[in-house]
């Protein structure tokens, strides 16, 4: 499970973010575009805009359960 006191910098606030297990692997971003982001720098996703509609919301809980790595969190906060 991600750790929200490992949480990659980039990520907006909110329920949703990425930690420092993210191995880049895309599926994510493929999942929810509209929400995860690449930095190419770092070479890991993270969260630029937090789920704001009933399908954004899906899509990361979708991201957040597929993740190999559980490197996606939901800490509840919105």
């Amino acid at each position: 499970m991600a750790d929200k006191n490992d949480k990659h910098p980039g990520n907006v606030p909110g329920k949703y973010y990425t930690d420092t297990q993210c191995i880049d692997c895309d599926l994510c971003r493929q999942t929810a575009p509209a929400n995860y982001a690449r930095n190419d720098e770092g070479g890991y996703s993270y969260v630029f805009k937090q789920a704001e509609t009933p399908e954004e919301e899906e899509l990361c809980k979708q991201a957040m359960e597929e993740c190999p790595v559980d490197a996606i969190g939901d800490d509840g906060d919105q």
